[in-house]
């Protein structure tokens, strides 16, 4: 498992190193043991610029996902996932609204930008938005089930 993180948000609450943790606790509750990732944390002007330039929105969104594992070639470097992109800005905003902790709120986001690197989509048909949502959901579940398994962990995921 190979993962490679970069925080370009500033101020962020969350560190490169703990970045790293939650994601390799999430490649090992979707078994994908031989993995590499690159994850990047954002701010808006950056998100909105990226999702601009690549998707026609010229605005923040709170994930993107730039798979390596489709489209031509992809048979190439099969444990090449590709990159995650997280607006750090948005999440946290999401967070709030919700009334729920930061940490919770990325590892929701991290577990949709992956199933994103591995062709799952949300914006198609019905059956493909919950079969996706439903993914998420157990994934999420998982990593917070094994972390707070462990009574050394505490009763938060890991900071």
């Amino acid at each position: 498992m190979e993962i490679w993180v970069e925080i370009r948000w500033d101020p962020s609450p969350i560190t490169e190193e703990w970045v790293e943790e939650i994601t390799r606790r999430v490649l090992r509750a979707m078994n994908l043991e031989e993995a590499q990732v690159s994850i990047s944390v954002v701010g808006d002007d950056e998100m909105a610029r990226l999702n601009g330039q690549y998707l026609g929105r010229p605005w923040t969104t709170n994930v993107m996902a730039f798979s390596q594992v489709e489209g031509e070639g992809g048979y190439l470097t099969p444990n090449l996932l590709g990159d995650v992109v997280i607006c750090g800005d948005t999440c946290l905003r999401e967070a709030e609204e919700a009334g729920m902790d930061f940490r919770e709120r990325f590892l929701e986001l991290l577990v949709h930008g992956i199933l994103h690197l591995l062709g799952r989509d949300h914006e198609g048909d019905e059956r493909e938005r919950n079969s996706m949502e439903k993914e998420e959901e157990t994934i999420v579940s998982k990593v917070q089930r094994d972390w707070l398994s462990n009574p050394e962990n505490g009763s938060d995921l890991p900071r």
